[in-house]
């Protein structure tokens, strides 16, 4: 016992001489000798060590940037940490009902790949000095540390931190909260975390289920979209990006917004809204896609009316004058400031849906919305760009019971009949059909909800036949107009030609009796 004591007196009395001795070292010795020192302590050290340690910092290049193979990283351990680190932290994640665990700072968890054994530490580095900042975080430094026998560091280095990048991809694509995005003006693309896109959660609750449209149009809808999302194989063996276009156009309340949030849900895609009138040129266009991420659906929403794009718009402006110039002073100078700041151009959008910029990326669907679809160059929506037109018209008996369904829980009644008889006599949008079956208050039932829809197609029919009418009573008139003005015309012809007629023989007369009177002197 006295020498297990001794012995402990003795390795105390060597660690206080051995830290005496390195802090003189440190004080007195010149920078050039301790870094000789060090250099050459290193190198037995790494002799004796048999370890390979791998550092992966969050902040790599851009400092203000997080880098993409740390959160790989994070999302990888992050399970791992939870089944056997002995101390967590937890995050709350913006939005999120829960809290997201992963390793404490300092701990170390194992994981295995191909029979080899790998450590794992979360570690951080604090600033060694004190100083009041805005953002009291963003001077610790924090990395992830992999330890590997160097006997594995092929092995490792070659073929498990890709297994590690992939598998924490689809790890976080699995339990990422979809977001719907928003571009950002480009003065505000720059300094501390700004960024191209703005975000919300995204929570539209649509999906094909409770979407009112054709039975058969929306499993064919369906079917094009799993198919495509399944493909990247099949893409890259025909040499295409992996991409597709969808066009969606109809009246306005006939549910395109809806559709785009049914894909959305349908993939589980991020939702990227791009206003174009805020996109100064096409450079600035360029650069907001390449910031998109794969799997998500890339929006322009009234493509004939965000921006001028087509040379046939402004020719037939220039044709027909200022027809469609607006009366209201403002909103004439905020149209005419706009189309002045915004420079993006029909071929630049081209470039960027569908030219080379267009492989950047994958697993992207793009859709372009539209109430008139004639207004469009055909340049724009040809097959290839656009490989999908869908038309979504007005509401059909399927897209109603699909609302019967959803609004009253129910799938038959005695006023089906009647209902059906008028949806295809009379045209009424999907939304204003929805707006009619939906309770005003906890008394309407379900029959009051369909007599009211009865009552509205009724109405919307009298209406359509009254236009009709009022339609044919015009054309009518502008046709007797017409013929009026006609009549007007050739009587004023007749009348100018009598009146020739007239002078021509008052002439002729006047010569005659002339030529008379000179015979007879």
């Amino acid at each position: 016992m006295t020498m297990v004591g001794e012995m402990w007196s003795h390795l105390g009395s060597t660690m206080g001489t051995l830290m005496l001795v390195y802090t003189l070292f440190k004080q007195f010795f010149p920078h050039h000798l301790q870094d000789s020192f060090e250099k050459y302590f290193n190198r037995i050290v790494r002799f004796a060590y048999p370890y390979v340690e791998i550092t992966f910092d969050e902040f790599t290049g851009e400092r203000m940037k997080r880098s993409e193979a740390y959160s790989r990283i994070k999302s990888y351990l992050s399970d791992k940490s939870t089944a056997s680190a002995k101390r967590l932290k937890a995050d709350v994640v913006k939005d999120s009902q829960s809290a997201v665990l992963s390793m404490d700072y300092n701990e170390e968890i194992t994981d295995e790949f191909q029979g080899v054994k790998v450590w794992w530490s979360a570690n951080r580095i604090l600033p060694t000095t004190q100083r009041i900042s805005w953002y009291p975080n963003d001077d610790e430094k924090k990395y992830y540390r992999l330890t590997v026998h160097k006997r594995h560091r092929e092995l490792i280095t070659q073929s498990y931190i890709s297994h590690v990048m992939m598998e924490g991809k689809e790890i976080a694509t699995k339990k990422r909260q979809r977001k719907l995005y928003s571009n950002n003006p480009s003065q505000n693309w720059y300094g501390y975390r700004r960024s191209k896109w703005s975000n919300v959660l995204f929570e539209h609750p649509a999906t094909f289920d409770t979407l009112a449209m054709d039975a058969k149009l929306k499993e064919e809808i369906k079917n094009d979209l799993i198919k495509f999302s399944k493909g990247k194989d099949y893409y890259a063996r025909i040499g295409k990006a992996w991409k597709r276009g969808y066009l969606l156009y109809g009246p306005p309340g006939t549910g395109k917004s809806s559709m785009i949030a049914a894909m959305a849900n349908l993939l589980d895609y991020d939702v990227y809204d791009l206003e174009l009138t805020a996109v100064k040129e096409n450079t600035e266009l360029r650069r907001l896609l390449l910031d998109t991420s794969s799997k998500s659906i890339i929006v322009i929403e009234d493509i004939d009316c965000s921006i001028d794009l087509t040379g046939q718009r402004e020719k037939k402006t220039e044709k027909d004058g200022n027809e469609d110039e607006p009366s209201d002073p403002v909103t004439k100078r905020v149209k005419e400031e706009e189309k002045k700041e915004s420079k993006v151009t029909l071929s630049g959008l081209l470039n960027c849906i569908d030219g080379l910029w267009s492989s950047c990326g994958g697993e992207r669907i793009i859709v372009f919305t539209t109430n008139y679809v004639e207004k469009l160059d055909p340049a724009l929506i040809r097959r290839g760009r656009m490989d999908k037109h869908i038309e979504l018209s007005y509401c059909c008996f399927d897209a109603f019971k699909v609302f019967a369904k959803n609004y009253l829980e129910i799938d038959s009644h005695s006023l089906f009949g009647e209902i059906e008889s008028l949806l295809g006599e009379t045209n009424m949008t999907p939304a204003d059909v929805a707006e009619n079956l939906m309770p005003k208050s906890d008394y309407d039932d379900v029959e009051t909800c369909l007599k009211r829809l009865v009552k509205a197609l009724k109405d919307a029919k009298e209406e359509a036949k009254k236009k009709v009418e009022d339609e044919a009573r015009l054309k009518a008139e502008k046709e007797e107009e017409k013929q009026k003005q006609k009549s007007v015309k050739e009587e004023k012809e007749q009348s100018g030609k009598d009146d020739k007629e007239v002078k021509e023989n008052g002439v002729a007369l006047e010569a005659a009796e002339v030529k008379e009177n000179g015979v007879a002197h």
